[in-house]
């Protein structure tokens, strides 16, 4: 292994970060025609973008604080990405129960104005709110894809079943779910085949401007390496601020919230398909959604994080925390003995000098350092929602410094997989079904939903279950592994069972470890592997 090698060829763009910030502005650029590099010191989506809700969401609550131009800008997403992806998105019914006593500690402007104008309703959301929020959550965004709001007598709908007797009325509004970690990586595979050179598992571990060129080291499986790069895009998530001080040694007075978002997925609560979206007495949403056909997946908190952003962890206050939150909602209480996995992630939110972690702002803040005409670009905050008004408004801030730039295009343009109607979903799954009948209708649907089209490009000319491999459970076969291996940079057995797919729910700890030892063997000897 090399102790250092210089790369001498300079790149327009060399981006900091595999999360979905970085991703989407990797795409974007090599789109418009720009040479990239992007390096990732772990795996794609291996922090926060891989920790979220699964939501494209305009964000119902942030109209409270007054969020308007946020919301509107995420709704008019929601329909953008969902053509965009409609193997990995697609859209869900949000219940949202209501009952005239409850009462919530909630300091938000809305709140505050509130209480001044009516004080006998501190405390309290009235109907009259609630139902103006989901018309502005309706019209302030326009859609064409997704149904309205409607009105729910919950006595005689199936949604009020597992809830407690004193809901007897609900809204229900539109929104999004999305494949997090998956969405992350067809960013960086369309980059790829746009031109950008993706590296895994590779840190920057400096960066400095000399010889009017920015000058990137990196260290990864191929030793140390030098980059050279006429802009840098500083995408590094909840180690923003550790690049800016630590690896490009600059000063800034711009700083972020580490805010701690931790979910719990429990045993399925309930047997529709609709979601839930619940208020908390302190002021707090919360959602309950089906996840992967067998599972309810409850969150989020709002924590301030201290600590190492990799460290974050579900604590056990948190989970008593989640449980008890939802079992004030359902009529059977959900317990600790319910859960069957947690998972926490660390929003790297911009620090606006809010109250509580929960009023910190949503919102982006793409931050230009131009020194010597070369660019460093910071990207603080984010949205998955809004990841590509993200990246569009990133090649903004960088379009005086490359002239021949092209314009934008991602709004018209699908993810590798998703070259298909939200509405021709249906047809596709009996499509694949009937080519590979040996495909029951659980594992067809997440064939699809993880790989859209490309479903066809793994299970090839298969016949049979066998044809497709090793097993490792849980429908996981070895023509699976090997194309995520060569096509989607997975190296290790959590790349696959908690990114690539969720299978981890479903496979056992010695299935894992076959899973692992295989895909060790593959990586330590190419030609053990399956022929191009």
């Amino acid at each position: 292994m090399p102790a250092f090698e210089n790369n001498d060829r300079v790149t327009d763009l060399f981006v900091i970060g595999g999360g979905i910030n970085g991703c989407g502005i990797a795409r974007d650029a090599a789109g418009r025609g720009l040479s990239v590099t992007l390096a990732e010191m772990g795996d794609l989506a291996q922090a926060t973008s891989s920790s979220s809700t699964k939501l494209f969401h305009g964000g119902l609550r942030y109209l409270e604080f007054f969020e308007f131009r946020l919301v509107r800008e995420a709704l008019r997403e929601r329909e953008v990405l969902l053509n965009a992806m409609p193997h990995i998105s697609w859209s869900m019914r949000f219940v949202l129960p209501y009952s005239a006593d409850m009462r919530f500690e909630s300091d938000t402007p809305t709140s505050r104005l509130l209480s001044r104008i009516m004080p006998w309703m501190k405390g309290r959301r009235p109907a009259w709110l609630i139902r103006l929020g989901l018309f502005l959550y309706d019209h302030l965004g326009g859609r064409n894809l997704l149904p309205g709001t409607e009105t729910l007598d919950l006595s005689d709908d199936e949604a009020g079943r597992p809830l407690q007797e004193r809901f007897r009325l609900a809204y229900e509004y539109s929104d999004c779910w999305v494949q997090d970690a998956r969405l992350v990586v067809l960013n960086a595979r369309d980059a790829e085949a746009r031109g950008a050179t993706i590296l895994t598992r590779t840190k920057v571990v400096a960066a400095e401007r000399r010889d009017e060129v920015w000058h990137v080291t990196t260290e990864g499986r191929e030793g140390r390496r030098e980059h050279n790069a006429r802009a840098l895009v500083n995408a590094g998530g909840p180690w923003v601020e550790n690049v800016i001080t630590n690896t490009v040694r600059i000063n800034t007075r711009e700083s972020i919230r580490l805010v701690r978002g931790s979910h719990i997925v429990t045993r399925k609560l309930y047997d529709h398909d609709r979601c839930y979206f619940f208020q908390g007495e302190d002021g707090r949403i919360c959602f309950a959604i089906p996840y992967e056909q067998d599972f309810t997946l409850i969150g989020t908190t709002d924590q301030d994080h201290q600590g190492p952003p990799g460290e974050a962890v579900c604590t056990d206050a948190e989970k008593d925390y989640l449980c008890a939150f939802v079992s004030n909602y359902f009529k059977t209480p959900v317990t600790r003995d319910d859960i069957v996995w947690t998972y926490s992630g660390v929003r790297p939110l911009y620090n606006d000098g809010a109250s509580s972690a929960t009023a910190a702002t949503r919102d982006y803040v793409l931050s230009l350092d131009d020194q010597a005409g070369l660019p460093l670009l910071n990207v603080f905050g984010g949205k998955i929602t809004t990841y590509r008004r993200l990246a569009e408004g990133a090649m903004a801030k960088l379009a005086p410094y490359f002239q021949d730039m092209r314009s934008e295009w991602t709004a018209r343009a699908s993810l590798p997989g998703g070259e298909f109607a939200p509405t021709e979903t249906d047809r596709i799954l009996g499509e694949l079904m009937r080519e590979y009948p040996f495909l029951d209708s659980a594992w067809a649907e997440r064939m699809l939903r993880h790989y859209g089209l490309d479903a066809r490009e793994i299970l090839g000319n298969a016949k049979s279950a066998e044809d497709l491999g090793q097993d490792f459970g849980a429908t996981l076969r070895a023509s699976e592994v090997n194309w995520l291996m060569k096509k989607e940079w997975a190296q290790t057995a959590e790349d696959i069972v908690w990114r690539r797919t969720k299978l981890g729910l479903r496979l056992s700890a010695s299935e894992i470890e076959k899973l692992a030892e295989y895909m060790k063997t593959r990586l330590a000897d190419p030609q053990a592997r399956v022929a191009e």
